[in-house]
């Protein structure tokens, strides 16, 4: 289990130069208030910047340093794991990545990529997606598990069992297995080459005193036989070498394409929340005569004008962003011509590598026949020795040795891979976990009062069945209904990785997730809720609501702007 103590970041967003720090084990429940753009969700970024290389929001890197000291951005989070300390220090200008185990810096000969593997798989044991399902519940760059795409659901789960391993071993076991196909192929064209070198020494041993001239040429005939087929092969292999340079230049601008789909993707959500919003605004104008703030009355004209206004802002975002989604079909549709490219090359790699084995084995066969040939030249007069014919035998036997050695060797990897598949022993282990989930899932609904039938398969596909058995989905759900299941599957998770002892924590993280979906009776049920299911968790919850929430934490931390920067009041 993961035991966070303290977390402290300076210059990093809009925290100045002095650290503000936060001891993560203090208290059972710590509130987290202050206006908006006070730096209240900070500690979700600097804890995921510390721990993974990037933010929890979606903020570009450059972006995390301090816009008006512009350099010595400095995060530092230190935890326990067992009886052993960890100190992480991550920073920007100057690059800063330094992890501690008992105040000793830890090896960093490795490439930066390197150690941060090293982070999440042997320290952390705990990726940055199952981080944001484990520990972190929040409103911004959070997506719910139910909102996952299947593989992203499996790659969960995997990490939370801690079976991830099978899926390296099965893709090493890929590896070995192309090593093994081509060894055997090797062995087969190496089996082919010694029969067929002692039929010919047999056939010049039974004719050589008769008809050596006849043998030599025939000898000849091979060769040029074999040169041709060299030459043939030559030929594919320089044939081939084009069509993967002329597939590789179609392909240059990938790069370019892609960067450039992610950015529209990006731009697509913008376009989307700022329609959600001149919505928003447009209902707000449709249901207020008066003005909440000032409560004076809001002009019927100005109201129109307004309204009109924003309709108007809607049809031509909306025409934009329907602009925008023929881009991006467009740009998907070459991303998959760019596959399909790719996959093109990577057939005509393996044609290629068949046929330049064939030349080689043709260049061997060419070499052994002029040895043989030479050979006849100088001993016209002398029969083949039978020594050679022994040697090559003994060749042939060692060669059928090998075939027998790698057939057996691709039999058991074969095995292997069925076993490793996500059909197999993974398949297995989430299949005696699926009840286990299913039931503490529909556990925490009940304590929530949502009463209602919770099932995922082993696909990660969800049932959900009211009290009358109707079947719904997730989607078919209220924001407040969906952020319970939400809560059920985070808690059930959390439960899971206690159990396995793989990604457990002390920490919990929740960021205004009450703002919006709850209201003062929904706010006190989820306060009671949640303090009951958390009792052993050191829980953090970001909120507006500093007057309903504030007498029920034991630690209210406030954040405000002076001087443009952020800090604990």
């Amino acid at each position: 289990m993961i035991i966070f103590k303290t977390l402290k970041w300076r210059n990093f967003l809009s925290t100045g130069n002095s650290f503000t720090e936060i001891q993560l084990d203090k208290s059972n429940t710590t509130l987290i208030v202050g206006e908006n753009g006070s730096g209240k969700s900070t500690m979700l970024d600097a804890l995921s910047f510390a721990l993974y290389n990037k933010p929890f929001r979606k903020i570009n890197k450059p972006q995390l340093l301090n816009s008006i000291n512009k350099k010595e951005l400095v995060v530092e989070v230190e935890f326990y794991i067992g009886s052993a300390s960890y100190k992480i220090v991550r920073g920007i200008k100057p690059t800063v990545f330094e992890v501690y185990k008992n105040d000793n810096l830890l090896n960093q000969n490795a490439e930066s990529k390197d150690y941060q593997e090293i982070l999440e798989t042997q320290i952390l044991k705990l990726n940055h997606k199952s981080f944001c399902q484990v520990v972190v519940l929040g409103s911004a760059s959070f997506t719910p598990f139910m909102q996952l795409a299947a593989q992203a659901r499996r790659e969960v789960i995997e990490d939370l069992l801690d079976i991830q391993i099978f899926s390296t071993m099965n893709s090493l076991l890929k590896e070995d297995m192309a090593d093994n196909t081509m060894s055997l192929k090797q062995a087969e064209y190496n089996y082919s080459l010694t029969t067929n070198a002692i039929e010919m020494q047999n056939l010049l041993a039974s004719k050589m005193r008769d008809n050596t001239t006849e043998q030599i040429e025939k000898i000849n005939k091979e060769i040029l036989l074999t040169d041709a087929a060299l030459e043939m092969e030559t030929f594919k292999i320089v044939e081939i070498d084009t069509d993967i340079g002329n597939l590789l230049r179609s392909i240059d601008d990938e790069t370019k394409i892609r960067n450039k789909y992610q950015k529209l993707l990006i731009l697509e959500q913008q376009l989307i929340d700022k329609i959600r919003k001149l919505k928003a605004d447009i209902i707000f104008f449709d249901d207020h005569d008066n003005c909440p703030t000032c409560k004076q009355v809001i002009q019927n004209d100005f109201k129109c004008e307004t309204v009109d206004d924003k309709t108007k802002n809607i049809e031509e975002v909306q025409y934009g962003l329907d602009q925008l989604k023929e881009e991006l079909m467009n740009l998907s549709n070459e991303i998959k011509q760019i596959d399909s490219i790719k996959k093109d090359i990577t057939n005509h790699k393996i044609e290629q590598a068949a046929h330049i084995n064939t030349a080689n084995g043709h260049k061997s066969y060419i070499i052994k026949l002029n040895k043989n040939k030479e050979e006849l030249n100088k001993k016209t007069d002398d029969p083949v020795s039978e020594e050679t014919i022994k040697q090559l035998e003994i060749q042939l036997q060692n060669n059928i040795e090998e075939k027998n050695e790698l057939a057996r060797a691709k039999d058991s990897l074969q095995i292997a891979s069925l076993i490793l598949k996500d059909s197999g022993i993974k398949a297995r282990i989430i299949k005696q976990y699926v009840p286990v989930i299913n039931k503490l899932i529909n556990k925490y609904l009940s304590a929530m009062d949502f009463f209602v039938q919770f099932e995922l398969d082993e696909t990660f596909n969800e049932k959900i069945k009211s009290r009358f058995r109707d079947e719904f989905s997730y989607a078919s759900f209220s924001e407040g209904e969906k952020m319970r299941i939400n809560l059920a599957i985070l808690f059930t998770w959390r439960a899971v990785a206690k159990m396995r002892n793989s990604a457990s924590t002390n920490i919990l993280i929740m960021d205004e997730v009450m703002d919006s979906s709850l209201d003062v009776n929904g706010t006190n049920e989820f306060m009671k809720i949640l303090l009951s299911l958390t009792s052993d968790t050191n829980t953090f919850i970001i909120s507006h609501k500093t007057d309903q929430l504030f007498d029920k934490f034991n630690q209210v931390i406030k954040f405000e702007k002076s001087q443009n920067f952020s800090r604990i009041v």
